[in-house]
């Protein structure tokens, strides 16, 4: 039996839909060329290795996740160069931002301990319990601890997105770079979730001008690690 003739209509329904799909690709694409050129532009100028960092009252340590207490390699990595700014005179004091209740523990315990270990005065380190993203501690470094100016410090290719949000929320913000001291295949899997996820987001968040997640009164934790002599 002869098969019956195919609907007319379905061939330039299909082409309809192709049509779209591609022009949605397209628009993807140009939007998130838009987002990485945006992002590099701010931070352009502002990412620095850490002999060559400029001074700033305040280094940022983004938190990452800790395992039995400790910080785990990528964490390590970033309090290691806190440690050196501190010690070159580059920093005078650290603010660690990360989450109190984080699923791996306690990022802010395991931060201070680790830096107190590596011989900083315990009194220059502040801590934000409630930094959960790089946006969150960004603007809570301005709007809680009242941070103007700083280093943040974090692995190569997350420094031009935390530039970009902190220069964004208001603080004169320049980067520092950390290792990782991690698995190629754990460095492979950040670098392409923040290509693919966290620069778009971080996009966002700057168009919608977003509150943190948590937000709390203006404190002195910063100014008072900033006064000890």
């Amino acid at each position: 039996m002869d098969e019956p003739a195919a609907n007319p209509i379905d061939r330039p329904h299909r082409r309809t839909v192709l049509g779209w799909i591609a022009g949605l690709v397209v628009v993807g694409a140009v939007a998130y060329a838009g987002v990485a050129i945006w992002i590099s532009v701010a931070s352009s100028g502002h990412v620095f290795d850490a002999a060559d960092a400029p001074e700033a009252p305040v280094a940022i340590v983004l938190g990452a996740q800790i395992k039995d207490g400790k910080p785990m390699a990528f964490l390590k990595g970033r309090l290691d160069v806190a440690v050196e700014l501190v010690n070159a005179g580059k920093a005078r004091a650290v603010l660690v931002s990360g989450d109190a209740n984080g699923a791996s523990g306690d990022e802010i315990t395991a931060m201070t301990n680790y830096l107190v270990e590596q011989g900083i005065d315990g009194r220059r380190i502040a801590g934000d319990p409630h930094g959960l993203d790089t946006h969150d501690t960004c603007f809570r470094a301005i709007h809680t601890c009242g941070v103007t100016k700083a280093l943040i410090v974090t692995q190569g290719y997350h420094v031009p997105r935390a530039v970009s949000l902190c220069r964004d929320a208001g603080i004169d913000t320049d980067g520092v770079n950390s290792d990782c001291g991690c698995a190629a295949a754990t460095l492979i899997k950040n670098a392409a979730r923040e290509w693919i996820l966290s620069k778009p987001k971080a996009a966002l968040d700057m168009i919608r001008n977003r509150d943190a997640k948590v937000t709390s009164p203006p404190e002195d934790s910063v100014q008072v690690a900033l006064s000890v002599t």
